[in-house]
């Protein structure tokens, strides 16, 4: 069940911040079961929040290269000088984080032709869902999940995941590609997400 979250592509000018995209995921997994939630990037915190909403029904989670929720703490907050960047960026853009050049896809295993075409498809982002804190009301290591750590993109997991890590219910699987692996190893992140 592939999921637009508000906000961006289709869903560009509805009204988000990272409550919306956690009720986005909940509402689409609603009459669902042995749900896997896969999210990659930012997307990983609401992921990651939605899981632990859909414990019931939740097989495993499947973080791509991706930030997770830590309680309290927004996208943003693990960045040293991340926010106030990303604030001046909102600031210039009516509150929303313009999508990413094409040169800060290099060095992530990509063809020009794909880095054109995530270009070309890119939307500005909603700001809010960037800056608003994460809400979590138990311990992420508890759900079953598998981070997949891309490693052009840093070799080793950040360390809050590496902390999850240490979890017995959370396994780590690297791929060697950068962080878009959708785009620049398909095939092999779908059998990765098979397995």
């Amino acid at each position: 069940h592939p999921l637009t979250l508000s906000g961006l592509a289709e869903k560009r000018g509805v009204p988000a911040s990272q409550e919306t995209h956690v009720q986005d995921i909940v509402a689409e997994a609603e009459d669902l079961s042995e749900v896997i939630l896969v999210g990659h990037s930012y997307a990983g915190i609401p992921v990651g929040q939605a899981a632990e909403r859909l414990k019931d029904r939740l097989a495993r989670v499947v973080f791509v290269d991706s930030n997770v929720p830590h309680d309290g703490e927004s996208f943003v907050s693990g960045w040293p000088d991340g926010r106030a960047m990303i604030e001046a960026a909102m600031a210039e853009n009516q509150g929303y984080w313009p999508p990413l050049p094409a040169a800060d896809f290099e060095g992530q295993g990509l063809t020009d032709e794909q880095i054109a075409r995530i270009v070309a498809g890119a939307t500005p982002h909603p700001g809010a869902t960037l800056t608003e804190p994460a809400v979590l009301d138990g311990p992420l290591a508890d759900l079953p999940a598998t981070y997949i750590k891309c490693l052009l993109d840093g070799e080793e997991p950040n360390p809050d995941v590496a902390e999850l890590l240490t979890s017995d219910n959370w396994r780590l699987v690297t791929m060697d590609t950068g962080h878009w692996p959708m785009f620049s190893q398909p095939r092999e992140l779908a059998r990765v997400l098979g397995r």
